[in-house]
């Protein structure tokens, strides 16, 4: 690896961590050693970016620090464009819109050399499967889950049985053939998934609920873990 690009990998691996990272840890991600990495440490320093820390504790890299925009490898950009093209294909509406705005902005903005791996992709995502209306603005629900707002469910479960439930969402779930709304149940005082296409009805109360969007859904998202390990994303309709 050439060291400029050293340099760059030692960054991204950084921001994309919350903990210090040691210099150990950078060296065998890099395939390098511990002294090319102080001296690569020390050059990015050197020119003002923005890290702390020290040998034998890690390093950290201070918020606020931005690289030029869309200095991606060939791999991230197909890995970009093969997200992009899953979500175009299995996102609701405004979300496969984003999508595929996303794709023509990568498109755009990457040098030319890289652009072939957007516009004729060798790696793509199978179209997504037809699936049955959502019953509820989906949209909607997402900017719910980043307000903390409650919503309350008309739902209707696998044996047509309809009952009202005030949740207080936290996640929306894609899957190839469905989407799920999951949230927290005030009437099984638990978390609950419910199927999209089965809401029948869906009131967007300004109410907030009582606790912190990002600390409910890390319950969630352990509570999820610890019955079935890998599962998150797969969770079943189980109102």
């Amino acid at each position: 690896m050439r060291r400029a690009d050293r340099l760059f990998q030692i960054i991204q691996i950084l921001r994309r961590s919350s903990r210090p990272v040691t210099a150990a840890a950078l060296a065998a991600e890099l395939e390098t050693s511990k002294r090319s990495v102080y001296r690569d440490v020390a050059a990015l320093i050197g020119q003002r970016v923005p890290i702390q820390g020290e040998a034998g504790f890690g390093y950290v890299l201070e918020g606020g620090f931005d690289l030029p925009p869309l200095m991606l490898t060939s791999d991230e950009v197909e890995a970009a464009a093969l997200g992009a093209q899953w979500v175009a294909g299995h996102g609701d509406a405004l979300l496969a819109r984003a999508a595929r705005d996303l794709i023509a902005k990568i498109a755009a903005t990457v040098p030319k050399n890289l652009r072939t791996l957007i516009l004729d992709a060798g790696a793509r995502t199978p179209p997504g499967w037809k699936m049955p209306p959502d019953g509820i603005d989906v949209s909607q629900a997402r900017a719910w889950i980043r307000q903390g707002r409650k919503i309350v469910l008309t739902y209707r479960d696998e044996q047509k049985r309809k009952t009202r439930r005030t949740i207080w969402p936290v996640v929306v779930g894609y899957q190839d053939a469905s989407r799920t709304l999951i949230g927290w149940c005030e009437l099984r005082q638990d978390f609950r998934s419910f199927r999209v296409d089965r809401i029948v009805d869906a009131d967007f109360l300004e109410e907030r609920y009582p606790a912190r969007p990002a600390a409910l859904r890390a319950k969630w998202l352990a509570a999820v873990t610890k019955k079935s390990p890998g599962a998150a994303l797969a969770a079943r309709p189980n109102a």
